[in-house]
């Protein structure tokens, strides 16, 4: 009976991104020839896309498929290679298509995406080119990489204890072939053009930074202003003067069309840029330099202004990417050493210090901590993280790890230090998609955009076309080849698509501007034009509809205290603390004890996750979570208290419960607060029309439902990762 192995494809191929990499399919191309294999191809496990092997027991031993794998994984990283990262120069959308064009013709490369943000991806033969080689003829096309990414093999090589990648038994399933389904994916698929860029600006583009495109267009059409104004409005000039002006409009306006131009035509490429570039020479042929001028300054402001939006996507998306630090701290044996988080591999130990945002994606195995996921997940309220229980578990099963000991890249961590197992690497990290769907988001074009594309593909070898027919329209008509001439040049004038060319991306690009003025950032066209049919808002809770912070919202005291009392004695203590919560309710608490005295704590000790302790008035003051009380030796809750907890809680809040001795004092709920205006513009958007809002958020339900209801929503989803979010939507 056929049996299966599923293996880690990380393992295999530490240097492919995703299973859409050619490579993938390589290795499954490889596997499938073995003799003794049936099949072989990507399934999804319950920790990510694993390589699932079918092979015969009776030819192959489970030891022999394995090594098979391992050599075919290797034979490939051997010889394909990948550069991925950000490069400077791209301006815009064409510009993008053109280059990619030309750098698939370089000798190795296999394959070349790039995209109109600058994300860059390379495939190549390393038996043809190498990086460097590579990372030259970047240069030579006007392109500067930054954020480039290393192979994770070569990475892996230079470390001084870089072992033989082997799957262990852990990182395998042996099963019986039983027919189930697999979940298949495609492995000789691509999919590439997206990393993470790693926050520079180096400002290329152009000897005159990265808006030389913007100051050429400028530049065109001042002198054609001035040209137009002169030969019309001022007699007696000499010609030469306008025509000067002319001249300079036209050698500004069509300095980057030119170069793309003939690029397109080298390649057999038949761009909008080309029709534009010969209708202008028509002008020029029939006198009408200015005419001309101007369909060369309105293209070249178009991709301008292109350029100049796209460089502010950029700046977003590496904003985004920056929240992931880029080195990590990684036990090795009794020591701990610095690493490029690029170098870290799955099943590393990375150390995280109080205070530092977390380099990986893993589970705790070591230490307690609160940890701060709102870059993530959009928590307003840090979370508790502890060790997970049984790290071999955790390590051959990670999705099954609990929430309390998950942690994720570009979060920060509280007071306490921890020690995590990395489970991704840091091209797959929950950061990395997040920066990755942004980025798709940013070059998603509208329907209108993808329309007036194809057409393009059209009309532009249509003019050409009839145009060189009409040139030899003299061969069958009794007239002189000037006429004939001069027809065909006035075709190419009249056809120049200068409103196709840029009506659409400045439509767009007005509408974006328009909306980020009013503080609404609209990712691309698509988006924008969506609006126009919208009958549905989804809306993330923290940041958006509440104010993305913290605040006091009950203060409830027992027996004979006083809320001002409680306050004063909260504030003492948690004046001395860092945590989040500590701020908001010294915060809030002071602003509501204006005339009071300023009371002074000492000693004060964290229990990390739960709260904390400290000595008030010569008394034991403790501070913390409810779970707090009752375990390490502290006193269990009062029954008083008990109902108390449990009717905030039903309400959403986030409580601390503060004790002096013996006694309860009472409880302090928390919570991110609705925005002022918010119940108010979701009543408006009613009003337009908006048939069903909801709200999303990565807070606990009971949370994000008491936030749904102050702000007049019925509907309100809790618990998701922004993956999880996007799949609502």
């Amino acid at each position: 009976m056929p049996k299966t192995l599923r293996l880690n494809i990380p393992v295999l191929l530490p240097h492919a991104p995703d299973v859409q990499d050619g490579c993938v399919g390589r290795l499954i191309a490889l596997l499938r020839a073995e003799p003794g294999v049936s099949e072989a191809h990507v399934a999804e496990g319950e920790g990510g896309p694993e390589l699932c092997i079918h092979y015969d027991p009776d030819q192959l031993s489970l030891a022999q498929v394995r090594r098979r794998a391992r050599q075919a994984g290797a034979e490939v990283s051997e010889r394909f290679g990948h550069l991925v990262g950000r490069v400077e120069g791209v301006r815009h959308a064409r510009h993008a298509r053109t280059l990619a064009a030309a750098l698939g013709e370089e000798a190795g490369v296999i394959e070349a995406v790039l995209d109109p943000a600058g994300a860059l991806r390379l495939e190549f033969d390393r038996q043809i080119t190498n990086r460097e080689t590579l990372v030259d003829r970047l240069a030579s096309h006007g392109l500067a990489l930054v954020g480039a990414t290393e192979d994770a093999a070569s990475a892996t090589a230079k470390r001084p204890d870089a072992q033989p990648t082997a799957p262990s038994d852990d990182e395998a399933s042996h099963t019986p072939d039983d027919g189930h389904g697999h979940g298949h994916f495609d492995g000789d698929g691509h999919d590439h053009g997206h990393s993470e860029g790693d926050g520079h600006d180096h400002g290329h583009g152009g000897f005159l930074g990265p808006n030389t495109e913007l100051i050429f267009a400028v530049g065109s059409g001042v002198a054609l202003t001035i040209g137009w104004l002169i030969e019309k409005f001022i007699p007696g000039v000499p010609g030469w003067l306008p025509f000067g002006l002319f001249l300079i409009a036209y050698a500004l306006g069509g300095w980057f069309t030119v170069g793309e131009a003939v690029g397109n035509l080298r390649r057999k490429r038949f761009e909008i840029d080309t029709l534009m570039l010969v209708a202008a020479a028509g002008a020029a042929a029939l006198g009408a330099w200015a005419e001309g001028a101007l369909l060369l300054f309105l293209f070249s402001l178009g991709h301008a202004l292109e350029h100049f939006a796209m460089g502010r996507a950029k700046k977003a998306i590496e904003a985004l990417a920056a929240l992931a630090p880029r080195t990590a701290h990684v036990r090795r044996g009794e020591a701990v050493v610095e690493l490029p988080v690029e170098e870290l591999e799955v099943g590393d130990l990375v150390v995280v210090r109080p205070n530092e945002r977390l380099p990986a994606d893993g589970f705790v195995v070591k230490g307690t901590s609160s940890v701060n996921q709102a870059p993530v997940t959009g928590e307003s309220i840090p979370v508790d993280k502890q060790p997970v229980l049984n790290p071999e578990e955790a390590r051959a099963k990670p999705a099954n790890v609990s929430a309390a000991s998950v942690v994720f890249a570009g979060t920060i961590n509280g007071g306490g230090a921890i020690e995590i197992e990395t489970t991704r690497r840091s091209n797959d990290t929950t950061l990395a998609k997040v920066v990755r769907m942004v980025s798709e988001a940013e070059t998603q074009k509208s329907p209108t955009q993808r329309f007036t594309d194809r057409f393009e593909r059209v009309f532009v070898p249509l003019v050409l076309g009839l145009a060189f027919v009409l040139l030899f329209a003299w061969v069958v008509v009794d007239e002189p080849f000037r006429d004939s001439f001069y027809r065909a040049m006035a075709v190419l004038v009249a056809a120049s698509p200068c409103a196709l060319a840029i009506a659409t991306p400045s439509a767009v690009l007005s509408g974006v501007a328009r909306a980020a003025r009013a503080g609404v950032l609209v990712k691309g066209g698509a988006p924008l034009e969506n609006l126009g049919a919208l009958d549905a808002i989804a809306f993330d809770k923290t940041g958006t509809l509440t104010e993305g912070r913290p605040r006091i919202t009950d203060v409830v005291p027992f027996g004979q205290t006083t809320e001002s009392e409680l306050l004063e004695i909260a504030v003492a203590v948690e004046r001395l603390s860092d945590h989040p919560l500590a701020e908001a309710i010294v915060r809030d608490g002071s602003q509501r004890l204006v005339a009071a005295p300023v009371r002074t704590a000492t000693d004060l000790r964290s229990l990390t996750g739960k709260g904390v302790t400290a000595r008030l008035d010569d008394q034991d003051v403790w501070i913390g979570k409810p779970e707090m009380f009752g375990s390490d030796a502290i006193a269990p809750l009062a029954p008083d208290t008990e109902i108390a907890v449990a009717g905030l809680r039903n309400q959403g809040r986030t409580l601390m419960v503060v004790r002096r001795g013996t006694k309860d004092l009472g409880v302090i709920g928390l919570l991110d607060t609705p925005r002022a205006k918010a119940r108010e513009t979701l009543t408006a958007l009613r009003a337009l029309g908006i048939r069903r809002m909801i709200m999303i958020s990565g807070d606990h339900q009971k949370a994000a439902q008491a936030v749904a209801g102050q702000v007049g929503l019925t509907e309100a989803w809790g618990d998701l990762m922004p993956e999880d979010k996007v799949d609502a939507i």
